[in-house]
């Protein structure tokens, strides 16, 4: 990387002025995975109901971050997190916090699908199953019909629902897989590159619930094509070797960005 462009970071970007807007807002996070510093003290508010896209170059961070705010890394045995990110007025991080009940209200959807080896209808009803949040039958049918419909899939699988999940198409898993995400009513859905392993027209279609979700969830998608962060985010943020560059309404990113870093990775001198 060119000194002159490495000269050009900042400690942080602008915290969003209106903290009513805000559903999370990381403060001064660390990640580490061992000795290595993969995030660097990050400072983030990503509103509610709206599209925020990670973009960056690949290592830079951008998953790492995303698995953080529902606590993912605690999987990870090397992994220690330091700072303070916030879910509406409560630290994820706090020793009180039931992670289980953490990752309903924060559910995530992975790169590649990743149905579970039971039928469609199971697969989504197994999250309020586990949960409790159906006290009958019906209102079990309720909820996965409704989920299905919500991900844009039920005119597609509804005379098969006794069906394998894993029968499906790779763009229709994914739909199933975001299907199981909202049958528990989350607050935020994270997805970390949810269309890298599908074709076009399963990454439109996609694309285009990601854009009817935004109303009634908040959505964090972590992308490596800069034209589906253009496309379906309203807010971006740029990382660069775990350190947050930039975060701004996704058009001025895109078109005027503050940080020569940033030009420099959008018009593809780096990356």
């Amino acid at each position: 990387m060119p000194e002159a462009m490495e000269s050009q970071v900042t400690a942080g970007t602008p915290l969003l002025s209106d903290a009513s807007a805000v559903k999370i807002a990381a403060r001064d996070v660390n990640v580490f995975y061992g000795d290595k510093h993969a995030i660097k003290g990050v400072n983030l508010d990503i509103k509610q109901n709206e599209v925020t896209a990670f973009i960056g170059p690949s290592g830079c961070g951008k998953s790492t971050f995303l698995r953080s705010i529902n606590r993912m890394n605690d999987t990870i045995d090397i992994c220690r997190v330091t700072g303070t990110i916030a879910l509406d007025s409560g630290n994820v991080y706090d020793r009180s916090i039931d992670v289980v009940q953490l990752r309903a209200r924060v559910g995530m959807v992975f790169q590649k699908p990743n149905p579970f080896p039971k039928s469609i209808y199971e697969n989504v009803a197994y999250g309020p199953r586990i949960h409790g949040l159906c006290r009958h039958k019906d209102e079990l049918d309720e909820v996965v019909m409704g989920s299905l419909e919500r991900a844009g899939l039920l005119n597609e699988v509804k005379d098969r629902l006794d069906q394998p999940g894993t029968g499906l198409s790779g763009g229709q898993q994914q739909r199933l897989c975001i299907a199981r995400a909202i049958a528990v009513n989350p607050e935020v859905i994270l997805m970390d590159e949810p269309c890298s392993a599908l074709d076009p027209i399963a990454t439109a279609k996609i694309e285009e619930l990601i854009d009817e979700l935004r109303e009634n969830f908040t959505i964090v998608i972590v992308t490596h094509s800069m034209q589906q962060a253009a496309r379906v985010s309203q807010r971006t943020a740029f990382f660069h070797l775990g350190t947050l560059i930039e975060c701004s309404d996704t058009e001025q990113v895109f078109t005027n960005p503050i940080h020569k870093l940033t030009q420099g990775y959008i018009t593809g001198r780096f990356g």
